[in-house]
């Protein structure tokens, strides 16, 4: 018993510092948002443009696979930032990757979703699209970082004062 805590207190030591920690997500996260913004965009176009119900599942099916793996990315480079040495840091880092495995999953049913449409008549392969997407901004909403459950004050400070988060 003794080793096996003594074992998850030195396993707990050695992580990074909340201002190196929160750089290194807000690198992550950086390019992540861009990428989502350009998808987004790309995505409504795709909803107005005028073209075969084929060419749309085409287009949406690469975006949504695009986000899904920008997604997965930026839960990867989270996770390869550690856990800081912080109050309450191991699960403010989990909610993070928490809540990046939860919008990476949005998008792959999304993706699914709309692969799986036929592309016979276009009024149901939009209705369909639009009722993927409506689920797809459901999911997104509902796993965004609930930050107000993570209280860790050096970790706050950090992300205030970190050129990378600005």
């Amino acid at each position: 018993m003794v080793l096996a805590t003594l074992a998850v207190v030195v396993a707990g030591c050695g992580g990074p510092s909340p201002r190196a920690w929160a750089a290194s997500v807000c690198q992550a996260l950086t390019p992540w948002r861009a990428e989502i913004s350009k998808l987004t965009s790309s995505t409504q176009q795709q909803m107005t443009a005028q073209t075969s119900p084929a060419q749309a599942k085409e287009n949406l099916v690469r975006l949504f696979a695009g986000a899904e793996q920008a997604s997965e990315a930026a839960r990867r480079k989270v996770e390869e930032a550690g856990v800081p040495e912080a109050k309450h840091g191991a699960e403010v880092s989990a909610g993070f990757r928490g809540s990046l495995s939860r919008m990476r999953d949005a998008y792959g049913r999304a993706r699914t979703t709309v692969d799986q449409l036929d592309t016979a008549r276009a009024g149901p392969f939009y209705d369909g699209v639009r009722a993927a997407v409506d689920t797809l901004n459901k999911e997104y909403d509902a796993s965004a970082l609930d930050t107000s459950t993570l209280d860790s004050p050096e970790l706050k400070v950090a992300f205030d004062e970190v050129p990378e988060c600005r």
